[in-house]
């Protein structure tokens, strides 16, 4: 059995580029869960809350984790999982007894705002919205890497040193 970590932090982040050079720096076997692919499952939704859609899709991903965990796959699961989430998330692996790691990537909001502004595919002009969002992670500031100028492959190697020294885990 394998642990799962929650690479989080808010919208523009860094977290997709950083978990790519996660996967490339972590040893085999691991599994990637890309969480912003979970939200094209929900082929209809009216009348649903987005956040409450945005709970469901944390819960399905930490839910689809759980085998690759099992079976020897070290989980990247890459999602903007804000710290009241963990709670739950910690109710699903424990039942198994799968550890969990937490670790939030956190720039400052301009940083965030611009990078969201700047991105190829879904690009976000008015960051306003995810103000919340991004000051909710300020509870968890014992997994937080901060920087607003850091290069993805030294996070990701932050990140593996911290994962396997045990800096992450949730207990």
């Amino acid at each position: 059995m394998k642990s799962i970590i929650l690479l989080s932090g808010p919208v523009g982040a860094g977290k997709t580029t950083v978990a790519r050079e996660l996967v490339a720096i972590s040893p085999e076997p691991v599994a990637y869960i890309e969480g912003d692919t979970f939200w094209f499952f929900i082929a209809k939704g009216a009348g649903i809350s987005r956040q409450k859609n945005f709970k469901m899709i944390m819960t399905a991903m930490i839910a689809a984790a759980l085998p690759y965990a099992l079976y020897g796959y070290e989980v990247i699961v890459d999602f903007s999982i804000p710290p009241w989430f963990i709670d739950t998330a910690l109710k699903i692996t424990k039942k198994r007894e799968v550890p969990l790691n937490y670790v939030i990537l956190r720039p400052t909001e301009a940083v965030c705002a611009a990078r969201a502004a700047a991105r190829t595919e879904g690009t976000i002009a008015d960051y306003s919205q995810y103000h919340d969002l991004y000051t909710s992670f300020d509870e968890a500031q014992r997994y937080i890497i901060p920087g607003d100028t850091s290069v993805a492959a030294v996070i990701a190697e932050q990140v593996r040193e911290g994962v396997d020294e045990g800096i992450f885990r949730i207990e």
